[in-house]
């Protein structure tokens, strides 16, 4: 049995545009989010609550970076357009952004 994929977006081809620009010029801010990833597995248990609230203080930006991004360019866009397009951001995010959970739950439409 074969499982047929479904239908690309329409969007898609330019949501991965947006994230390639996102990864550039955001390259920092996932870099800090790498680095303090590594400290909160490095963190002793003394530390390991701090660090890891210092790791989800970068997840969140970036949440809120993606965010903006996502809604700036669907307000442009017709209510069932941006529906779709909301979506395709999702799955791209999903697909390219899945170590940091919190993002992928936070643009689920």
């Amino acid at each position: 049995m074969r499982f047929r994929r479904p239908p690309e977006s329409p969007f898609a081809d330019l949501v991965e545009r947006q994230l390639r620009l996102f990864a550039e010029d955001e390259s920092g801010l996932l870099e800090e989010a790498t680095e303090s990833e590594e400290a909160w597995v490095r963190a002793g248990r003394e530390s390991a609550e701090e660090s890891y609230g210092d790791y989800q203080l970068v997840v969140d930006a970036i949440a809120d970076a993606l965010l903006s991004l996502r809604d700036t360019y669907a307000q442009t866009l017709p209510a069932e357009t941006a529906d779709e397009y909301r979506r395709a951001f999702a799955v791209a995010v999903a697909r390219q952004y899945r170590r940091y959970a919190s993002v992928v739950a936070d643009l689920e439409p």
